[in-house]
């Protein structure tokens, strides 16, 4: 962090979200990537999301797509809202 970044003082909360299980093994790859714990990079997918922004570049999503084969992930955005719970 340079001189210049402003720190954010922020209350963070334990919380219970339930997520795909091939997708969460993606994120913690990726959290582990770039030497994050999974919750800070949730926080920044998040917040470029509510920006309109792209939060990775071309070397992060080659990464994702990695990931993605070795935990057999082939759910996509169209999916988001068909994913039901098995029961």
């Amino acid at each position: 962090m340079t001189t210049s970044e402003t720190v954010r003082v922020v209350e963070r909360v334990q919380t219970g979200v339930r997520l795909e299980k091939r997708l969460l093994k993606v994120l913690k790859g990726l959290a582990e990537y770039h030497d994050l714990a999974l919750g800070d990079l949730l926080e920044g997918i998040v917040l470029h999301a509510f920006e309109g922004k792209l939060p990775f570049g071309e070397a992060t999503l080659e990464r994702v797509r990695q990931l993605s084969a070795v935990y057999d992930l082939d759910l996509s955005a169209v999916d988001s809202h068909r994913l039901v719970e098995h029961e």
